[in-house]
């Protein structure tokens, strides 16, 4: 078996301020609720539960953010990937609206905690664009912003003309902007949550991953690979794409790519006005999508699916070498400082999923490359839910761990997929 090509930091493990100090855990100890994993979703928990004056325990196998959180394309875009008719058609005229509702004030989670806690993170709310490269495409696009439009959004249909000037890449057709999103520094940010709910009186542990649940006597045990244990008479699992076998099945509900990202060194002035220079960030509306954006340095990373397996040498980014050029052919010739990639969580039916398989245990899975805003926002509603015990305050149906068919052949399943999204996307077929 290969060895895994050793990688450089992340852009964002290279310019984030700063960790809070997270000490593993030495001594076994008790609280009220024991969150396992400390990306967005198990630190907006901690820090909700905390502010109630919940005793809560993170558990964090590596250190905060170390995962998806911290190496994603740092884009917070509110609603999830069903249009606002489509989710009121699967969830009902009672829990559909609600659910809308949630989705469309994602973002707002974001961005209002980094006001209320001031977090060292660098942001900017200037929008997300999302362009339609195909005929289809552009009714796609037309469609969604209609739909959010009529229920108040900040949106807007582009035309190819102002796709392009939006942009400063003439390879989309048209586009819609929802002036709710926005870009994070999104290692800053997890480590912004960290130390929001830290002051608020969480306690945090790193490089202390969870081996073993156990329920005894109406408690659990969560036991970390040092020894060490927490006792809590709840558990709030929030692993997403890196949760291994702590639950019987978990980790077979999902697909786990890898998603694949690269940044130049900071672009001159002239070339940097030219990409996005309205501030916005982008991802399209591929099935195997491509997003791109710039830093708050003017750095351009463009990111995208890549090989399944974790990356075995620089060939493997070869494919956003090549997109980044004809994206942006302004950029030619512009040094990649920056490869790296992360794991995201794709469920059968591309919506997160809740599961609360044993009692007093609530497991959160899925974000499907949306995991700013959607976490965010999630962490808040089963922080809510873990102190009251209303299932409403969650914004989707607790439902049952089911494996994904075929799952022992999921990597060759998935590669058929991504192979015939591929052949749809080049052909711009619906």
């Amino acid at each position: 078996m290969a060895e895994p090509f050793p990688l450089a930091p992340s852009l964002w493990a290279a310019t984030a301020p700063s960790a809070a100090a997270t000490p593993a855990l030495e001594s076994s100890a008790r609280a009220d609720v024991c969150v396992i994993g400390a990306g967005y979703a198990g630190l907006s928990t901690a820090l909700a539960l905390a502010e109630r004056g919940i005793k809560t325990i993170v558990l964090e196998a590596r250190e905060p953010g170390w995962g998806g959180s911290g190496r994603n394309g740092g884009q917070v875009i509110p609603g999830l990937k069903y249009d606002p008719d489509e989710l009121e058609a699967m969830f009902g005229p009672e829990r559909g609206p609600r659910l809308v509702d949630f989705a469309a004030r994602a973002a707002d989670a974001v961005f209002d905690l980094i006001a209320r806690h001031r977090m060292d993170v660098p942001h900017a709310r200037s929008g997300w664009i999302q362009g339609a490269h195909s005929a289809a495409g552009v009714e796609l696009v037309k469609r969604r912003a209609g739909e959010w439009a009529r229920r108040g959004a900040d949106v807007a249909f582009l035309d190819k003309a102002e796709t392009d000037r939006h942009l400063g890449t003439t390879q989309y057709l048209a586009s819609w902007i929802d002036r709710r999103g926005g870009a994070v520094q999104p290692l800053a940010y997890a480590r912004g949550l960290v130390r929001a709910a830290l002051a608020a009186g969480a306690a945090i542990h790193g490089e202390s991953p969870a081996v073993r649940l156990d329920r005894r006597g109406g408690n659990w045990i969560v036991t970390t690979r040092g020894g060490a244990s927490v006792t809590a008479d709840k558990v709030v699992m929030c692993t997403n794409a890196y949760g291994g076998d702590l639950w019987p099945r978990l980790k077979q509900t999902v697909i786990a790519p890898n998603s694949y990202q690269i940044a130049t060194a900071p672009l001159s002035d002239n070339v940097r006005k030219s990409i996005l220079p309205f501030g916005q960030v982008s991802s399209d509306a591929r099935r195997l999508l491509v997003y791109f954006r710039l830093d708050d340095r003017g750095r351009l990373l463009v990111g995208g699916r890549g090989p399944l397996r974790e990356p075995q040498s620089a060939a493997d980014w070869a494919h956003l070498d090549a997109l980044l050029p004809r994206l942006f052919p302004q950029v030619q010739g512009a040094p990649i400082a920056f490869r790296w990639c992360g794991r995201v969580a794709i469920t059968r039916d591309f919506l997160p999923h809740l599961h609360a398989p044993a009692p007093g245990l609530l497991i959160d899975i899925g974000c499907m490359g949306r995991g700013i805003a959607l976490q965010t926002a999630i962490g808040q509603a089963i922080a809510a839910y873990v102190a009251t015990g209303n299932e409403d305050a969650l914004p989707l149906p607790l439902t049952p761990v089911r494996p994904l068919p075929f799952y022992g052949l999921h990597n060759a399943v998935a590669a058929a997929f991504i192979a015939w999204y591929r052949f749809l996307d080049r052909h711009g077929l619906a």
